[in-house]
């Protein structure tokens, strides 16, 4: 049975017992506490705390999931950072024993699986929560026997809350040869910020099974890399090393998902993560001497894949593979240099290695000091700095050196951490310097953008919405680039209303007028509020006719003419409810 037949068969099965087929969400989540949506469950939450959901009580989905948790595990046999979790949920309908039942049926009667090497697992309860013997009389009277049933603690079975508080509670597995393939959680807890519990005043079913692990089951594989979901991709990539090719196959995969998304490389949040995967693909791709930009054929084996069951990967196939094209080109100037320098540091490691004293060499990091673990700590951030090597690929050019011990790794991540705050910190007292009493740079093209950015935020609140507000914003000499809060993707038409509107307005040569008023004046003036405690008694009030009137440090340009032409060449995700807009001046 192919993955797709499986796909289909899961949501069939549920459908035809009651449940809403449900479109997978995105992998950018609503709740602002998580990066990504890492569970089928999550665009469900509110359905679980009371909210009426407009599936009626009972939903099956197909969910497309990004996990970074498990990132070195990635290679073995089952663990991936994208995957497809299918689940069945009910809100406040069936509780245990029907969904246990009908997790029986789909595997046993209707895939026909054998019970032969299944495992059945049950939360075996605590001091604040009781034993769930209910599941396990259940699976009993199914017909499995007790030497089939294994009692875990709550690392092991119960689930969540996802995010930083909602729905949780005990769950009970079902493992095929040691791989948990299915987990039935049933939520009969809230969990707040503090961890405390309380019941649920509506119990719920929530459930996970990973496609993949379900398709290497029924497919009878070894691994989830040897299902027709990896295949077509691996086979691609030449080389002996099984687990190198296995980490490439799956970053490429969640790179795919991820740019199609609108995410793409950069240092922080959902950009990092997506650069940290590709760039530890590419650092792989090197190890097997693979070719230059060998991840490309790679990206369109996944689309190919995938087109049907997803077709945002195949409408965003331009942006995909521009966007790997891109990073592996930019990676690949530093690589090099970056791979000298790993020699450097452990060239580093042998020198303090042979000043010890010959009898305390068993363990090479047993007899460093705290302070040389922190060094390198130091000396990985210069490498993320300078070669964009991300902490974790530094982190396995060492463990392929030498045995790591956890104590010293955690230095090592404190280390780092520690400067990259320092360095947040210097960005941040520059940047307020440099925007204290306007531009520090007040080349002219800098200037210009600047002053298109007042009127780009003006044609958004009138184009989309008067709620909008500037969430960043990084002007140079060649482009600007701006923030704002809007939780859609714009369409074509919109970006195209937004550049018409800029460009009437700097037809019309608009004088750009600077009013020095008092802070009570101000507020009643300006289109943009603003914390009034931030500000002096006088403040600069920078207004371009009615269309533009807010608070700025300048400087701007004298008339709207100046700017020439605006055009929008990108517009993109940020996080989770905020957009990116890059524009140029011709």
């Amino acid at each position: 049975m192919t993955s797709k037949q499986l796909r289909q068969k899961f949501l069939d099965f549920f459908e035809k017992r009651g449940h809403k087929i449900v479109p997978s969400s995105s992998l950018i989540p609503t709740d602002s506490s998580v990066l990504f949506t890492t569970a089928g469950m999550q665009q469900f939450k509110p359905y679980y705390l009371g909210e009426k959901s407009p599936y009626d009580s009972n939903a099956v989905s197909c969910q497309k999931c990004f996990r970074t948790s498990d990132i070195e595990e990635v290679g073995d046999n089952n663990h991936l950072t994208f995957l497809e979790m299918l689940g069945n949920f009910s809100f406040g309908g069936y509780f245990k024993e029907e969904a246990i039942k009908l997790a029986y049926d789909f595997l046993f009667k209707e895939l026909k699986l054998s019970l032969k090497d299944v495992i059945f697992t049950v939360f075996e309860g605590d001091q604040n929560i009781p034993e769930d013997k209910e599941s396990a009389q259940i699976w009993n009277k199914l017909g499995v026997p007790e030497n089939k049933i294994k009692k875990c603690g709550k690392e092991d079975n119960f689930w969540g809350p996802t995010g930083e508080e909602g729905p949780c509670g005990p769950t009970t597995e079902i493992h095929f040869n040691d791989t948990e393939v299915w987990n039935l959680v049933f939520n009969e807890y809230y969990q707040d910020k503090n961890g405390k519990l309380a019941p649920l005043k509506q119990k719920g079913v929530d459930t996970g099974m990973g496609l993949e692990r379900l398709a290497m089951v029924v497919q009878n594989k070894n691994s989830v890399y040897e299902t027709d979901l990896f295949l077509p991709t691996i086979n691609e990539i030449l080389g002996t090393n099984e687990k190198a090719k296995r980490i490439i196959t799956d970053h490429i995969k969640s790179s795919v998902f991820l740019i199609s998304e609108d995410i793409f490389p950069s240092n922080i949040e959902r950009g990092y993560i997506l650069r940290r995967v590709l760039r530890r693909a590419i650092r792989y791709g090197k190890l097997l001497n693979l070719p230059k930009n060998f991840l490309i054929p790679l990206a369109q084996k996944v689309v190919e894949i995938y087109k049907d069951i997803y077709p945002e990967v195949k409408s965003q196939e331009t942006d995909i593979l521009t966007a790997i094209q891109n990073e592996e080109e930019k990676f690949e100037k530093t690589l090099e240099a970056g791979l000298k320098e790993y020699n450097n540091i452990f060239s580093w490691w042998d020198k303090k290695v042979a000043m010890l004293d010959k009898e305390k060499v068993g363990e090479k990091l047993t007899y460093f000091s705290i302070e040389d673990i922190k060094k390198l700590g130091r000396k990985f951030f210069d490498l993320f700095q300078n070669y964009g090597f991300p902490l974790d690929l530094s982190l396995e050019e060492l463990k392929n050196y030498l045995k790591m011990e956890e104590i010293f790794k955690e230095e090592i991540i404190n280390s780092f951490n520690e400067e990259f705050k320092k360095h947040q910190e210097i960005s941040r007292v520059s940047a307020e310097q440099k925007f204290k009493g306007g531009l520090a740079d007040d080349a002219e093209k800098t200037i210009k953008y600047h002053t298109a950015t007042h009127l780009l935020l003006a044609a958004l609140r009138e184009i989309l919405s008067p709620e909008i507000y500037q969430k960043g914003s990084n002007i140079t000499t060649e482009r600007l680039r701006f923030d704002f809060n809007y939780q859609q993707k714009l369409s074509e038409e919109q970006i195209k209303k937004i550049e018409e509107l800029i460009n009437e307005k700097i037809r019309e040569n608009i004088a750009v007028e600077m009013i020095e008023m008092s802070k009570g004046e101000a507020l009643k003036t300006v289109k943009i509020s603003f914390d009034p405690l931030k500000y002096g008694d006088m403040v600069k009030v920078y207004k371009i006719d009615d269309f533009s009137i807010e608070l700025c440090g300048g400087p701007h340009i004298q008339k709207t003419g100046e700017l020439g032409h605006f055009r929008i060449i990108k517009e993109e995700s940020s996080g989770a409810g905020i957009r990116r807009i890059r524009a140029i001046l011709e």
